[in-house]
């Protein structure tokens, strides 16, 4: 049976995160393996524009919360046996034979290098294949400015002739892999990502709301990314990335509302299945669980190299990542406990499923810049206490 808890002073903290501006608009929502035992929501769907009020069925653009999806549709390949991930990546998608590592500078000219062993699925799917992402690495900035090879918010496949940042295996640099992982699922599919998905996932999970490709409807159910002016007031950034890509990128693409994705967090949490649909073995899901990595770690914390777009990541030391999701190596204190996967998306997602507690929640909202340390980032752990204490 569904726990009850007293919602009341979760709803405050989401009201106080509109009310204080940290963020234009939340929802947030929370489960365990019985169903939905929290929804709440604050403000407005588009600051100064929009009497509609957020809540869980609004639509959300989920950035890197894609990622843990896509790398699900690559670990049922994988149990079926028609993904290997000790493969090279160049097996399946050959033109990942032409990138290179980018090992520093002469002058304004980069210095690339073939990579000193060939990068594997494995490590497209933990982010130690060297691949990064230009907000949090200065190098790639200088690379895109030095090169005028995109990053990948235009949507064009010329953004994976980015070199990678590191040799294959030898760091955890988070980056543009999971948008490689998509191409490997679609070749080895033979469909694009989306069915994929679609068939594999969304489907079979009822995630009706969950698209690359939102229809109508959804897109005025939608809230648009918001910016701060000068006057410290919300407004309306607009979609920001490009609403038709060459691909559909499995590391950022997805539109989703909290009520679809607490499906997908559930069926995580209760080993792969969610109302007698199984989507991932209970092993698997073990194995996503469990550090990927080895003896590498996911960064204490990640300098920002594009301030508009995301702060420093402080996240402190402890953390590894398994298949698509950090695990933290102890108790947060007043929240999850040790061996919680979570992860968020650059538009100020996040989720988080707590299987030695039985819970699992998400938090929304879609504004830049990522993880303002003492705005949304703190509306985070706030909501993460509050909950955990009126467990």
């Amino acid at each position: 049976m569904t726990r009850t808890i007293d919602g009341a002073a979760i709803d405050a903290v989401l009201r106080q995160g509109v009310d204080n501006g940290a963020v234009p608009h939340v929802a947030a929502i929370a489960a365990d393996a019985d169903g939905v035992f929290y929804e709440g929501g604050a403000g407005v769907r588009i600051a100064g524009e929009s009497d509609d009020p957020v809540g869980t069925s609004t639509q959300f653009r989920i950035m890197s919360m894609t990622k843990m999806v896509c790398t699900t549709a690559a670990l049922q390949q994988k149990e079926r046996g028609d993904l290997d991930f000790d493969a090279p990546v160049a097996d399946y998608v050959p033109d990942f034979a032409d990138v290179r590592v980018l090992e520093g500078w002469d002058g304004d000219e980069p210095i690339l290098v073939a990579p000193r062993t060939p990068p594997t699925v494995h490590q497209l799917v933990t982010h130690t294949s060297g691949l990064g992402y230009w907000f949090w690495n200065d190098d790639l900035v200088k690379y895109e400015a030095a090169t005028g090879i995109p990053n990948v918010v235009p949507g064009s496949m010329d953004a994976f002739k980015a070199p990678m940042t590191a040799h294959p295996g030898e760091k955890f640099v988070y980056g543009i892999n999971t948008d490689w992982l998509g191409r490997v699922v679609e070749a080895v599919a033979g469909k694009q990502l989306d069915a994929v998905i679609e068939e594999g996932i969304a489907g079979p999970l009822g995630m009706s709301n969950t698209t690359f490709h939102p229809s109508d409807a959804q897109r005025d159910n939608a809230v648009t990314v918001h910016v701060k002016g000068e006057d410290g007031s919300w407004g309306s950034a607009g979609s920001i990335l490009n609403p038709e890509p060459d691909w559909w990128a499995g590391g950022h693409g997805l539109y989703s509302t909290p009520r679809d994705y607490i499906r997908f967090e559930r069926a995580l949490l209760r080993g792969g299945e969610l109302d007698g649909t199984r989507i991932l073995e209970e092993g698997t899901v073990d194995a996503a669980f469990s550090n990927q990595i080895g003896d590498l770690d996911f960064p204490a914390e990640i300098a920002t190299a594009d301030p508009a777009i995301t702060d420093t990541l402080h996240a402190g030391p402890g953390w590894k990542w398994g298949y698509g999701l950090m695990l933290n190596g102890a108790d947060s204190p007043g929240g999850r406990k040790a061996g919680s996967g979570a992860w968020a998306g650059l538009f100020n997602t996040h989720f988080f499923i707590d299987r030695s507690t039985g819970i699992c929640a998400s938090i929304y909202t879609n504004s830049l810049p990522f993880i303002t340390e003492h705005e949304a980032w703190k509306l985070y752990g706030d909501f993460e206490k509050a909950l955990y204490t009126a467990l």
